[in-house]
């Protein structure tokens, strides 16, 4: 199997809107149709900073990555913000999520910015485990007001 991690481009949105609406499942939270509408959209507008990389492998889009890039008041580069992965179940287990935060870490560097980070849910095993790989827990917790 050959895997590839490149930008998305227009001809991704059906099999990404599948792969997002399996994403949203296992998460079990729903999204407004308007508001995955707007997600893709944001990917292809330049005034946005929102970014996605997919997987490809043997030439079928099989993962994503969602980040975005914001300033910071304690770094002097921007960090960037890993907000969404994701890997078709049929084709975990064969590096791609892997593959997909390699690309991320490059993407950094070679842009120079600051720091990769992001939140995975507290009983996610298997994506925990991925991302144990690469640095441990800072011990931060996550608090929300929703609006």
């Amino acid at each position: 199997m050959t895997v590839v991690i490149r930008d998305a481009r227009l001809e991704d949105e059906t099999r990404w809107r599948k792969l997002w609406a399996d994403y949203l499942a296992f998460y079990q939270v729903g999204i407004d149709p308007d508001i995955t509408d707007l997600t893709w959209r944001r990917v292809f507008d330049p005034a946005s900073t929102i970014f996605m990389r997919v997987a490809e492998a043997d030439g079928n889009v099989v993962g994503f990555a969602l980040g975005l890039t914001h300033e910071g008041t304690w770094i002097r580069s921007p960090d960037c913000y890993l907000e969404d992965l994701f890997v078709d179940p049929d084709a975990r287990g064969k590096g791609i999520g892997r593959a997909l935060m390699d690309d991320l870490v490059v993407l950094c560097k070679a842009n120079g910015w600051a720091r990769l980070y992001w939140h995975t849910s507290e009983d996610n095993e298997t994506a925990r485990r991925l991302y144990d790989s690469y640095v441990e827990t800072d011990g931060h917790i996550r608090y929300r007001i929703s609006f």
